[in-house]
């Protein structure tokens, strides 16, 4: 939604001709979340063979988020959660959602992204956004893990 400023100096009226108009459309900007920091490369665990897990660290705006007793930042939004997009150059080949720090790229997922699930010497590019529900997708962390 634009706003319409007047713009002049502060010992004159608001309705003098020195002030200028001038439209401002904000663009939520400043409550986009941040990027997640940390990407972890992915670990074949337990769950399933050949199912890849994606860690992250999440970031806050919160301003207590600003400490170095290296605890978990709080969380800014009103829910946690994150889209996880599976690249093929600039190709969207996925999207994984998750209310954790962390996703699942499941065999049968890459088997019907690449034929067969990735292996050793493989890499994937992946762009993952933390969700707001004010202004949606926050900024993305775009990063290459190699197996």
């Amino acid at each position: 939604m634009p706003w319409n400023w007047r713009i002049g100096p502060a010992s004159r009226p608001v309705s003098d001709e020195t002030y200028v108009a001038q439209a401002f459309a904000p663009e939520g900007v400043g409550l986009r979340p941040f990027s997640v920091a940390h990407v972890e490369q992915p670990w074949r665990g337990p769950r399933t063979a050949g199912d890849l897990t994606i860690r992250w660290t999440r970031r806050s705006r919160a301003l207590a988020a600003d400490s170095w007793g290296g605890l978990e930042v709080p969380l800014a939004e009103e829910l946690e959660a994150y889209e996880v997009e599976i690249l093929d150059g600039a190709t969207v080949k996925r999207v994984l959602s998750t209310a954790t720090i962390s996703a699942v790229y499941a065999s049968a997922q890459q088997t019907a992204d690449w034929g067969s699930p990735l292996a050793p010497g493989d890499s994937l590019t992946v762009r993952i956004f933390q969700l707001s529900a004010l202004v949606g997708r926050g900024a993305p962390k775009t990063v290459t893990l190699t197996f």
